[in-house]
């Protein structure tokens, strides 16, 4: 028999019981959908990373304490104190391949204004803080390295704090606010951020000289890290091993010793990241998954109700004359058309919910061919994969047996 008159026998009895094949393609349709969604919303959140630590500049690098205590698990973290001033003029002195570089040191506590407060945190830092994380002045001026070296009580204040502490909008600017007791002198506001990949507000800082805040806050000569630009993206490597050899001299370390710190890289925390991304995007879209298997045996189920309901049909259409090929291809076309048309459902769907959640939910969707293409593909797989047993025991029914069963 021909495939078009095959098809056509399918959509015929599809039409008879359309309830019951909508409800069948319910599994497909949120098996697909949810797919979809799960992948492009994985997919945006990687690019969002990508875009979000290639706008701080892939030549940057990430100097963070550890521990290489031995004997026991490798640690690292900014409560660990290994980094120190000493380290910053070795490396000035003795890094060729390095553009600019910064300490930070962090505390948080209450900023006061008046009779305005606002619990945020406070950065010390250098002046090529701002050029290495790609910080902007929209206002006013940055400190300077005499600043540092004196110590002075000036700062630049995040969006979020100056609409907190200044809630009428007047300028900051020269204003005098405190941060826990000490006072500190505005001196210029920074271009709104927002918020970034890990929901942290990042216009919610002061930013000050890193040896004011050691002085006057956190009383402690040691970095919570240290940041640095190579002098171009291909001196990176150079950069790290420079660091490396520097830091090592400084910190006394032997031979066969291991650093009590680590180096990283912007494409090493872009590979990171996306490793990451990735494992998450994979489970998500396998949790996702087990819709489609469950849309499956849902299509199994139906087709084994359906061949029990017409093997009458069966019967008589073999005794004139129809093969088993042909009536196991009617089945198992009417399986396929199922999970196909579930498929498209399903595709229209999650295309939907992925426009949707960036407005409703605020994350970032990427919509990628491939999921498209995967998931027909693998509605065609189900269809024949979880249809075909059926069909195969349609097509071997005895025509006798068949036309005798009530």
């Amino acid at each position: 028999m021909k495939i078009i008159n095959l098809i056509r026998l399918a959509i015929k009895a599809l039409q008879r019981n359309k309830l019951r094949a909508l409800l069948t393609m319910l599994g497909i349709i949120i098996g697909v959908a949810s797919v979809i969604t799960m992948m492009s919303i994985g997919e945006g959140s990687k690019q969002s990373i990508n875009a979000s630590l290639a706008s701080m500049g892939s030549n940057m690098i990430t100097i963070m304490p550890s521990s290489n205590e031995p004997g026991g698990a490798r640690m690292m973290g900014s409560s660990l104190k290994t980094l120190t001033s000493k380290d910053i003029d070795a490396l000035k002195e003795g890094a060729k391949n390095i553009a600019e570089i910064s300490p930070l040191v962090n505390s948080s506590g209450q900023s006061i204004s008046g009779a305005n407060n606002w619990p945020t945190s406070i950065q010390g830092v250098a002046p090529g803080y701002l050029d290495i994380r790609k910080v902007v002045v929209q206002d006013g001026i940055i400190f300077s390295e005499q600043d540092v070296r004196s110590s002075a009580k000036v700062c630049l204040l995040g969006k979020t704090v100056v609409d907190n502490l200044f809630p009428n909008g007047d300028s900051p600017i020269g204003k005098i606010i405190r941060f826990g007791k000490i006072p500190f002198q505005v001196i210029g506001t920074l271009v709104p951020k927002g918020t970034s990949n890990f929901g942290q507000d990042q216009d919610d800082i002061i930013i000050a000289p890193y040896t004011t805040v050691q002085k006057r806050i956190t009383s402690s000569i040691y970095f919570n890290q240290i940041y640095a630009s190579a002098i171009s993206e291909d001196a990176s490597d150079a950069a790290v091993t420079e660091i490396n050899s520097i830091l090592r001299a400084s910190h006394r370390l032997r031979d066969g010793q291991d650093n009590d710190f680590q180096v990283r890289t912007q494409a090493e925390l872009m590979t990171m990241m996306n490793s990451t991304s990735s494992m998450m995007t994979a489970l998500l879209t396998a949790v996702a998954s087990i819709s489609l298997v469950i849309g499956g045996i849902g299509i199994m189920n139906i087709m084994y109700v359906s061949v029990t309901e017409r093997t009458r049909e069966i019967g008589l259409r073999m005794s004139i004359g129809a093969r088993g090929i042909d009536i196991l291809l009617q089945f198992l076309i009417e399986a396929i058309m199922i999970s196909i048309t579930g498929g498209i459902i399903g595709v229209l769907l999650g295309i939907s919910a992925a426009i949707i959640v960036p407005s409703m939910l605020n994350w970032p969707t990427v919509i990628s061919e491939s999921s498209i293409v995967i998931s027909f593909f693998v509605c065609a797989v189900t269809g024949i994969f979880f249809g075909y047993y059926p069909a195969l025991k349609a097509s071997k029914l005895d025509p006798i047996e068949a036309l005798r069963y009530e």
